[in-house]
């Protein structure tokens, strides 16, 4: 794959917005009943204040056994990434995580590179393989869960092949295509970077063949050294050993602005953006250099004030 510019050194930070996706595995109260103003004012807030990166999941449909962990409250990815194009200007936008083999590749280049080239080259595709089984066999055919693991690395193919070449082609297992143009273009030369997520076995290897960067997905922080070694390890076996961008979903945290804690899970690390620093230049000590930040407020309004304040305070603490 041709290599893109990385981070590189620099240490930058983002987050999965709220709102768009409301699992009940993490959805706070407030985000039950926000409104499309209550994210805008998030989105808003992130860009102003340094912010890398704004993520949005990605789901079709949720089957019924899975609702009362997952809720169904899906944002469309696409569209909403396109609708956060239109109200910043320099944060990037990231599919976290698209699950791309559910999408023909010509189509999924086309809604990709559009996005890129309105947004004035402010796209990160991040894709994963889908972890929920009747959504991925609904659309892609019967047991194709099971083989999703070789379908994603196609499709990454396939759309590495659309962004780079205006008339792609490429011959695979489950799609072929040739003479078929693809426009418009990227606006970012040679293509928009390609994030991989996941911490599985599979998932680190089809990082280190594929990837520009890696977002472990549910890693502990005392797990990520040893996964940081073998992803540059499996990158020196079986991708070109070039570098790669290391990231991780960050603890929840709050900044302290003497409001307390009270009303915020018992787990969010509450402290000063000091305190909030160091513990995140840890992680960058073993390796990472994009962090998400899961934020943790009461209200919309707070979780604006609050990512502000990470951007304000915090962010100028970790590039050393």
């Amino acid at each position: 794959m041709t290599r893109i510019q990385l981070v590189g050194d620099k240490v930058v930070y983002g987050m999965q917005l709220p709102i768009q996706s409301q699992s009940r595995l993490f959805v706070s109260d407030w985000e039950l009943s926000a409104s499309v103003d209550d994210l805008a004012n998030i989105a808003r807030a992130a860009d102003r204040s340094g912010w890398h990166y704004l993520g949005v999941c990605d789901h079709t449909a949720i089957p019924d056994r899975l609702v009362k962990a997952m809720g169904a409250e899906w944002y469309d990815t696409i569209a909403t990434l396109g609708w956060l194009a239109g109200i910043t200007t320099n944060t990037m936008l990231l599919s976290h995580v698209l699950i791309l083999a559910q999408r023909h590749p010509l189509r999924a280049a086309k809604e990709l590179a559009t996005l890129d080239h309105l947004s004035g080259g402010r796209l990160i595709v991040g894709v994963g393989a889908g972890h929920v089984n009747e959504e991925f066999d609904l659309l892609n055919g019967e047991a194709a869960f099971a083989d999703r693991g070789p379908a994603t690395d196609e499709a990454i193919e396939a759309l590495v092949a659309c962004f780079e070449h205006e008339v792609p082609t490429h011959q695979g297992q489950r799609w072929q295509f040739d003479d078929m143009s693809v426009a418009p273009r990227p606006a970012q030369s040679p293509r928009p970077a390609v994030w991989i997520g996941g911490s599985t076995g599979p998932a680190l290897r089809r990082t280190a063949k594929y990837g520009d960067g890696w977002l472990p997905q549910g890693t502990r922080r005392t797990d990520l050294p040893g996964q940081i070694a073998t992803l540059k390890a499996l990158r020196d076996e079986i991708g070109d050993g070039s570098p790669i961008d290391i990231g991780t979903i960050a603890e929840p945290c709050h900044v302290d602005l003497g409001g307390g804690r009270d009303g915020l899970p018992d787990y969010t690390f509450v402290g000063s953006a000091e305190k909030i620093a160091t513990s995140l230049l840890q992680l960058v000590d073993m390796g990472v250099n994009h962090l998400q930040i899961p934020l943790r407020a009461r209200s919309a309004a707070e979780f604006a004030e609050q990512t502000e304040a990470f951007g304000n305070l915090v962010g100028p603490l970790l590039n050393r």
